[in-house]
Parts: C-alpha cells; structure tokens; sequence
C-alpha cells in the first residue's frame, strides 16, 4: 500500500476509532441538538457544539431544566464555596447548568459542574461568533479531573443563552431535551463506515505518522469486524464525462470506456505525466503506482492472480460499462439523509456523510436549498455532516414544506415574517396584504393567488357596485367611489342616490307630524281627565244635597208613588 493510500486510510480509521472510543481526537466542529419544550416564547430546536471531553450520549436524549447560578456564573470556583448544590432529589428533573464563557477552561467549568451534582453544562458564548469545539486544556498542570469529567456539556451561542438567562430571571421553568441522535445515527447494533477516495489522494506532510498509525490500528480494526461490531466499506470516486465532450481532448486523457468512468489528472496538466484515466484504472487495481508493469510487480509479489484482476478491469478502451465502476457510480449517489458523494475523501458511517475539512456548503449557491433572501432566511443547514434541506424556525414561527424548493411560514405570527410570503403592496398611502393566519387570500377588492399577485378589481368596469341610474363610478386601487348626478346623495348601503332636499324635506315634515300628533294626544288626554273629573264631583255633590232637601226628580217618584197606591 503507498503512503498516498494509507494517508488517506488515515481519516477513516481515526474517525472510527473515535467512533469505537479506540482513542480521542477532534475531527470537526461535532454538534447535536437542544430542544426547549417550555416556556412557550423559547420552544424549539437549537444548536449548540459537543465538547471535547465528557461523555456526550451519541444516539440517546436526556431531558432536564437549565438552573443559572446567581453566584460563580462563570463556574470557575467551586460551587461548594457558595454553598449551592444542583444534586436531583428523587423522581425530580435532572439540572442542565448553565455558566457563562470565560475566566477558566471549559473543562473546569464542566468539572465543577458535575460536582455541585449537575446532569450536564451548558456554557453560554461571551461573542457572537460561530459555534466552536471546547477543548482539553492544552498546558500541563493539575488537570487530572479531565478524565474523571462524565456528565455532557455544549456550548450554545451567545444570543441564545441570552435569551435562556431573561427567561429564568423572570421565574419561568425552562425544560429542555439534549438530543445526540443526529450526532452519530445507530440503525442496528453494528457501525458500518465507508471511505470514498481516489488512487490520487494526498496524505500531506504526515504520512509516516499517519502510516505508523495505520499499522497500530490495524489489528484492532480486523478484531473488531471478524466479531460483528463493525463492517467497512472501501470506495473509490469516477465521474462521468458528458456526451457532447466523449470525443474532446479532456475526457479522452481523464477517461476510460468512452467517457463512462473519469478522473482529475494527477497533475492537473494534460500535456505531461499520468492521466486521469491511469487513476481511474488504478482505483481498479488498488494500487497506487500507475504503470501496469509496476501494479502487476507487485500483485505477483503479494503472490495474487493478475489474470483474474486484469479481468476485473476489463478492455479500458471499449465501449462498455465495467461492473465494478458501475456499481460504485451508484453508490455515490445519495439516499435518504445522505447527500451526493462529491468531496474527497469523505466518510461515511452508518449511512450519513461526514469530512474530513470543515466546509459550509451553504455558503455556494445556498447549498440548492429553499431561501427567501428578502427575509434573508434559508432551508440550508451546515453540519459536520454536509449540509442538509431543513425548514426553520424563525422567531417562533415554523416554516414547512420539503425545504428544497418550498418552505412556508405557518401558524400564529406567521405575517410577521417577510408577510408570511404572500403578497403585500402600497400606493398612495394605502397599504394592502393578502396574509392571513390561514394562508395567502387577497383582501376584498383585488383578485389574484395572494402569494405572488393581488390585482385589483375594477367594481366600476365590472359593475359589481355604484350602478344605479343617477350613479358615477369612478374606481380606485382596492376600492371605488361613488358619486351622483343632480345634487342626489348616495346612499352605499342600498347602492342608490336620494335628493339632498327632499331627503331634507321629508325629514321636517316627519318631525312636525310627530310633535302634533303628540300635542293632539296631550289635548285628547286632559279633556278626558277634566270630563271624568267633573263627574266625580257632581256625583259627590247630589249625594251631599240629597242628605238635606228632596232632589226634583226624587220629589215626582214619591208623588207617583202615592198616586198609584191610592
């Protein structure tokens, strides 16, 4: 094996040794995920960085609530010195500390931590800054607790132990879940990893460490696959070159079997050296050297059958597809949550992609995923992974859809954010939106989508008001207006025009006939009370007479009385 191959061998077996806790080593900037279920102005996922010691819980959850000291913020001193203890008393939540950058290391501040009892450390950034790994200290000294550090820690970023801080200080109860499942994905009981590389891959500067390496490891990786732990894959990347250049100078130098199975030239010169397509052979071959004398030298020493590999390789120059390179083409291309192989080297474990370099792929042509730049908000997601299509959360509010090509604002506040992306538009002072808590709808007066255009419609032209007889129309953006001919007023709710003085008229007149009416009904009411008044008192004035003299007609009964006994 050349040292080129066994360096780039190296990136493998060091990331699944850290993977099988063989040894410790930083690859890149690791992270998994901080759900916060309460209180609700602060729910949902957050970022934050593993650090470099501890025991992060790779494929677990562990859910607690974030206590903020009101002294030792910094978590530098003991917390034995304030006589503050977060020790969990039974059937109650774990408590995630939360400290502040500075002063100390970080794995100071998780040792402290874990003393005062604490399940895990948060530490809040003191900058705005991307997240970064927490390291080991790297001076000696009195730093044998590192070893002894179990609980989890991360850091999170400053805006966000900010915002942890203000809702603590006002009483409420944070709870969150550290989640490490997409840290490092566990379908089943075994670790499967993959290294896609070329024949052409540089080890850089470090071959004869990494070399030295390689060969430590080796025992320790063949124990680990002959008892089922582990299963590794060895890839190597070809591209394809396309049609309309087979025949160019380019794909016939870099490419072999018309142009199906290509690679970089070595020396990035066509005119002198090897060519892409020795390289490509040479993936065949696995061997490093690019002759075929040199490859079938040393094949016979290693005492293997160049027959049955020249085979394998087949006719480079026919017009066919080799199995082979065929069925590794496939597999580069993505599946599920693993994107495209297109970096080199890149591992895979456990079927999700990592690098072995730090790269943003959000930062070209946002990683092809969903963005809205007038909001400056965007589906693409880097990790130490790739990156990955995934619809935020911005302010509160949840963005959906497949975050490749759509992702929309939904719920509650969702006009807050860039309008909920419907439509929205101002004129002459008057300013319409088509967002409502449902969706995209046009306001009453305009027709359209409400997410990409609101026309306006003309009620005038298609006299759907201000058209009866004696009505103008005059249509305006969102709306009408509606006037009369001859002085008559318009009355919209009816959609017809009266006459200013006779609307005049006839309201005086009503006037006058109800306070007459009300006048003749005060007159029809005091006769009757003086009528009914004036017979009351004449009853009470006979019957008092009568008391002391015969009436007249009292008189003549009495005589007819006597005239008929007789």
């Amino acid at each position: 094996m050349g040292s080129r191959s066994a360096g780039a061998m190296l990136w493998l077996l060091v990331c699944a040794a850290l993977l099988l806790g063989c040894c410790q080593g930083r690859f890149v900037v690791e992270k998994n995920s901080l759900k916060v279920t309460a209180p609700d102005d602060l729910k949902g996922t957050y970022e934050c960085a593993i650090g470099n010691f501890g025991v992060p819980q790779y494929g677990g959850t562990m859910v607690g609530i974030v206590a903020y000291p009101k002294a030792n913020r910094k978590a530098c001193k003991s917390f034995d010195d304030f006589d503050i203890s977060y020790k969990a008393k039974p059937g109650a939540f774990p408590t995630f500390l939360l400290v502040d950058r500075g002063d100390c290391y970080f794995a100071k501040k998780a040792w402290n931590a874990q003393k005062a009892g604490a399940a895990a450390i948060l530490v809040a950034d003191d900058k705005d800054e991307p997240l970064i790994t927490m390291d080991n200290p790297e001076e000696s000294g009195n730093t044998d607790y590192l070893e002894n550090i179990t609980i989890p820690s991360a850091l999170i970023t400053k805006s966000f132990g900010d915002r942890l801080k203000k809702a603590i200080d006002k009483g409420d109860m944070v709870n969150v879940n550290l989640d490490w499942g997409e840290a490092l994905p566990h379908p089943d009981e075994r670790v499967e990893y993959e290294f896609w590389t070329n024949s052409n891959d540089e080890c850089g500067p470090k071959c004869d460490s990494q070399i030295d390496f390689v060969k430590s490891f080796k025992g320790a990786a063949q124990v680990l696959e002959k008892k089922g732990y582990t299963e590794f894959t060895p890839h190597y990347i070809t591209w394809y070159c396309p049609e309309a250049f087979i025949l160019s100078k380019q794909c016939k130098s870099q490419c072999i079997n018309h142009g199906r199975y290509c690679a970089p030239d070595p020396e990035q010169d066509f005119s002198k050296g090897y060519d892409g397509k020795d390289v490509v052979v040479q993936n065949l071959r696995q061997e490093k050297k690019y002759t075929k004398e040199c490859a079938e030298g040393v094949i016979k020493s290693l005492g293997l059958d160049h027959k049955a590999i020249d085979k394998c390789i087949g006719d480079p120059d026919a017009d066919e597809e080799n199995p082979v390179l065929k069925a590794e083409q496939d597999a580069q291309i993505g599946k599920g949550s693993r994107g495209d192989v297109t970096i080199l080297p890149t591992l895979v474990i456990n079927n999700r992609q990592y690098r072995a370099i730090q790269t943003n792929e959000c930062l070209e042509n946002n990683g092809g995923c969903w963005q809205d730049k007038a909001a400056n908000i965007t589906a693409c997601k880097d990790t130490f992974r790739g990156r990955v299509y995934e619809c935020p959360v911005v302010k509160g509010v949840k963005f959906v859809g497949d975050g490749y090509t759509h992702c929309e604002a939904s719920g509650s506040g969702r006009c807050e954010i860039n309008n909920g992306g419907c439509w929205k538009d101002t004129k002459n002072g008057r300013t319409y939106s088509a967002c409502t808590d449902d969706g995209c709808k046009c306001p009453d007066g305009f027709k359209g989508d409400g997410k990409h255009k609101c026309e306006d419609i003309d009620e005038c032209k298609e006299k759907t008001a201000c058209q009866c007889k004696e009505c103008k129309c005059k249509n305006t953006w969102g709306s009408y207006e509606c006037g009369c001919s001859g002085g008559l007023l318009y009355m919209r709710e009816h959609d017809t025009c009266i006459s200013k003085n006779g609307a005049s008229e006839a309201g005086w007149g009503f006037l006058w006939v109800v306070f007459f009416g009300l006048v003749a009904a005060g007159i029809a009411g005091y006769a009757v009370y003086k009528y009914r008044i004036r017979r009351y008192m004449d009853s009470e004035i006979r019957a008092i007479m009568a008391q002391y003299m015969p009436l007249d007609n009292q008189g003549d009964v009495q005589s007819h009385s006597h005239h008929i006994e007789m």
